[in-house]
């Protein structure tokens, strides 16, 4: 039985000792541009492959596939006030509930053949994709795609790939609108059905029935409060890069007052948190005091959709209020001619090939404390 891990630090240290593995696509000689006369062995890559939706979430481990929630407060309607002497109030509970769901896996494999990994590494040819070159390169391309799963549009079920923020952030509202053109059980979520009403499992929704609209100042202060008054905590807003020039060009003439700032934050397996201490991390722009973070992967309507997201932990519980719960963290596997155990019978053919493999889930505890503002041009 493995170990049971209280942070996601022991889960690293537990894996991280050691290195990572079917219609194949390999890397072979005849593959376009990797053997040629006179170009180098670098490939630039010609695409924006920023995994930010899934660095700025906090990462726990997997402690357990399900859990409780209080879903109504108390069934009666008394504050509690007793007369001097008086009877006893009755008793009263609220009501639970229980959610639960499992970790996905996410995996992408790659193989180099043996010729090609020669002719790379040992030859004098002018050649690239070298194994050591595609499992680089493969690395930052299994981040991307975490992240692009995490901004998946509502109307798009998560089936084995993670469930996405838009997802989280959805509502009954949303998906009542016809105009908006869900379809029923497209914003269920850990087996939740939110088409029965379930407003406890509603996250805030800001919507104009499908009929893009400017974006307002208003529009982001009411999210903000409203979610706060709901019992949420916001501690950053989300968006695309389309999105956070348009939010620039709102403030751009308030000069007695402008809610756009800069704040230095720190970003690792706690997620984004605000710099303490010593003076490290990285400067952002802040809205209202939270951090304004970009996205390439945030769904868009005419422009990016924007997130407030609530990823604090005020009760003290062992995981925050939206998390990437981490069953096995990022792993590197690989066999075959050129990895250490020089075994082609593992893969089938005179090649390596290798794997990329995380297992986890996006986690949400509480959908009030979460938001979205949508139909924006």
């Amino acid at each position: 039985m493995e170990a049971e891990f209280k942070t996601i630090t022991d889960m690293e240290k537990a894996y991280y000792d050691y290195e990572f593995i079917k219609a194949d696509d390999d890397v072979v000689t005849t593959t376009t541009g990797v053997y040629q006369p006179v170009y180098g062995r670098y490939a630039w890559v010609q695409l924006n492959m920023e995994s930010n939706l899934f660095g700025m979430l906090p990462k726990a481990p997997w402690r357990r596939s399900g859990w409780r929630v209080i879903t109504a407060r108390t069934s009666s309607t008394a504050t509690g006030g007793t007369a001097e002497d008086g009877t006893l109030p009755d008793t009263v509970k609220p009501t639970w509930s229980t959610v639960s769901t499992k970790p996905k896996t996410v995996a992408h494999t790659f193989a180099v053949s043996e010729v090609q990994q020669f002719l790379a590494t040992r030859s004098d040819d002018d050649a690239t994709a070298s194994l050591d070159d595609v499992r680089k390169y493969m690395a930052v391309e299994h981040a991307w795609h975490i992240s692009k799963m995490l901004g998946t549009d509502v109307n798009t079920l998560a089936g084995n790939n993670l469930e996405s923020i838009d997802r989280v952030c959805s509502s009954y509202s949303e998906v009542s609108d016809s105009s908006i053109g869900l379809d029923a059980g497209d914003a269920d979520i850990y087996g939740i059905d939110r088409d029965a009403g379930a407003s406890w499992a509603d996250a805030y929704v800001d919507h104009n029935s499908g009929t893009d609209r400017d974006l307002t100042d208003t529009m982001i202060r009411t999210a903000i409060n409203t979610i706060r008054e709901s019992g949420g905590n916001p501690t950053m807003i989300v968006t695309g890069y389309d999105t956070y020039s348009k939010i620039q060009g709102l403030y751009d003439t308030q000069v007695r007052y402008n809610p756009l700032g800069q704040a230095k934050v720190q970003t690792g397996v706690e997620g984004v948190k605000t710099a303490e201490g010593i003076e490290a991390g990285i400067n952002v722009a802040t809205l209202y005091g939270l951090p304004l973070l970009v996205s390439q992967h945030v769904p868009k309507d005419t422009i990016s959709r924007i997130y407030i997201l609530d990823t604090s932990n005020p009760e003290g519980f062992d995981t925050p209020r939206l998390f990437m719960g981490v069953a096995k963290p990022t792993e590197y596997f690989e066999s075959g001619m050129d990895s250490p155990n020089k075994d082609p019978f593992t893969v089938g053919k005179l090649a390596t090939k290798g794997m990329y493999r995380t297992m986890g889930e996006l986690i949400c505890k509480f959908f009030a404390a979460q938001g979205k503002i949508r139909d924006l041009k």
